[in-house]
């Protein structure tokens, strides 16, 4: 009897951990942080914490750089995100299939500047980029491009 109720314990406590959402980890990651300097910071599922070179970047990461920050994000498919001073972007949405190359990257830029050298998924489909500001939605079908947004929107 007492054996069974262990089993029973252990396949409760299995079962929560299989429904629990799992961590981050290097698997699901969209991209890795390429160069981090000055006041750098990540929100990730709600927690901010300080981000280094090495570090994965998910989808749904929120970006922030102080006065002296900068960041250099290079993602899957190739494509190169530069974050400048006192800036904030969003992760909206990524999608890469590696066999294809197609997919779908959103950003936002709530405020700052950002330079972006586009990779396969645009290759594969030109429209497939877009950056969201205050003020404007880019279409992404070029390779190179540098935007600023002032953080006020009309």
């Amino acid at each position: 009897m007492r054996g069974v109720i262990l089993i029973q314990s252990a396949l409760i406590v299995l079962s929560i951990a299989a429904s629990a959402p799992a961590p981050a980890t290097a698997e699901g990651a969209i991209g890795r942080i390429k160069t981090a300097s000055g006041e750098v910071t990540v929100v990730r599922g709600g927690a901010s914490q300080k981000v280094a070179p090495g570090d994965g970047v998910y989808q749904s990461d929120a970006f922030a750089t102080g006065p002296d920050g900068s960041l250099g994000i290079t993602f899957t498919d190739n494509s190169m995100m530069s974050l400048g001073p006192d800036s904030k972007l969003t992760l909206d949405q990524f999608r890469f299939d590696t066999t294809t190359h197609e997919g779908v990257f959103d950003s936002s830029l709530a405020k700052g500047t950002l330079a972006v050298k586009s990779g396969q998924i645009v290759k594969q489909t030109p429209e497939a980029m877009k950056v969201r500001t205050p003020g404007a939605l880019l279409g992404v079908r070029g390779t190179e491009f540098v935007v600023r947004a002032d953080g006020g929107g009309r």
